[in-house]
């Protein structure tokens, strides 16, 4: 069977459950559709939506119908049905009878299929826009417009949202309104006096944000790092503070094992998102006196040690160094 693609069953703005496809690669998309759009003198505002239940409201037969009707072979979409129907499931509570109840909809729970089926099921949620452009990962979905002022780009949102809730319906697909967020761009030369036009989705009031979680990467309206880095720094902070108590100074686990659990469990939050931000001089020197605080709990040395010396006695570099790579 040809991959999903070639029969054009994968919108092309889709990421998440797709091999190669991942937050970085939606993220990536999103801000340089923004930079594009403003190089451009456009306004550039976004609407971020969360899908309702995501992967528990897949309905075989539509889906069965989307399959047949992109021409894939009709054995995979009988094995696939098969494999929706006929299901079930019991909730467990204390105290509560241990009854099975039959499930009509929705994909199972921890199947590696599951996620590609239900983006398959929502590749038509995805709206042309000609100025701007909708992203998705799995059920995150971001609807991106540019014009000459805000306001016309919420008339914009307001009428593409209206849009994909009438083609989500269809679907059995709703949206988590009250998980809405908007954000108006800007340019960091932006002088221009800060837009606060609200948006109205179904009769709820979203003001701008000055700050969006998407992706686990953190948003401003002017895409500076800081805000994102100093949030990353704050989490591994709290990270670290649960892990130095596995490892008291001078006893406990081996420097040998600190220093795995700083690659596990230290490293990779610190550093995510370094892939698409850049850290401005003010926050590598936070990250310089994290790094140093973690280098002297993996190695024990004093606080008075040489840094070349700490370096080499915990075989790791700079994290400026790391930052880069």
């Amino acid at each position: 069977m040809p991959p999903p693609r070639s029969l054009g069953l994968l919108h092309p703005n889709q990421c998440g459950s797709l091999a190669g496809l991942g937050c970085f690669d939606a993220v990536t998309t999103l801000t340089h559709e923004v930079r594009l759009l403003q190089i451009a003198s456009f306004k550039v505002s976004t609407l971020f939506l969360d899908v309702k239940g995501g992967l528990d409201n897949v309905c075989a037969n539509k889906l069965a119908t989307i399959l047949i009707r992109g021409g894939v072979s009709a054995y995979l979409v009988a094995w696939i049905k098969s494999f929706l129907s006929k299901r079930q499931c019991r909730l467990i509570f204390q105290g509560a009878s241990k009854v099975f109840c039959p499930v009509a909809v929705g994909t199972p729970q921890g199947s590696p299929i599951s996620p590609l089926l239900f983006v398959l099921y929502i590749a038509s949620l995805h709206p042309t826009i000609p100025q701007g452009l909708a992203i998705s990962y799995v059920d995150h979905l971001t609807i991106t417009v540019g014009s000459d002022s805000v306001r016309s780009n919420i008339g914009a949102l307001q009428y593409y949202f209206g849009s994909i809730q009438r083609q989500g319906a269809d679907l059995e697909v709703a949206f988590s309104v009250p998980k809405s967020e908007l954000i108006h761009w800007r340019t960091p030369k932006d002088r221009s006096h800060v837009s606060f036009a609200p948006i109205v989705i179904n009769d709820m009031l979203f003001l701008p944000s000055q700050a969006v979680r998407w992706l686990g990467y953190w948003l401003t309206p002017t895409l500076h790092s800081s805000d994102h880095f100093l949030r990353r720094l704050a989490l591994v902070k709290a990270a670290l503070a649960t892990i130095r108590q596995l490892s008291a100074a001078g006893k406990g686990l081996s420097s040998w094992c600190n220093r795995k659990l700083v690659f596990g469990a230290i490293l990779p939050i610190l550093t995510y998102g370094c892939d698409l931000f850049v850290s401005d001089t003010a926050t590598l020197r936070k990250f310089d006196s994290f790094w140093h605080v973690v280098l002297r709990w993996i190695t024990n040395c004093f606080y008075s040690t040489a840094l070349g010396a700490l370096y080499r006695e915990a075989s790791l570099p700079p994290i400026s160094s790391i930052c880069k790579h």
